[in-house]
């Protein structure tokens, strides 16, 4: 899936942000989301997934995009 096919939730207000490479919360054409964030090592993830690590701020920016 291209970058350009999510939508992204997050990321645009911060100040944090230099060319995308920010903590963001993107939402994909089915409904599901993908986590962009700092690789996190606090403990191994199963083979196939990843952990990341991502500010509060950005799933409360996330949520508010939402209308959580």
């Amino acid at each position: 899936m291209a970058r350009e096919e999510l939508t992204r939730l997050t990321g645009t207000g911060n100040g944090n942000c230099n060319n995308d490479d920010c903590p963001n919360v993107y939402r994909t054409t089915s409904g599901s989301f993908v986590v962009q964030g700092d690789v996190s090592q606090v403990f191994i993830a199963p083979d196939g997934e990843g952990l990341v690590e991502i500010p509060e701020e950005t799933l409360r920016e996330a949520f508010r995009a939402l209308g959580w």
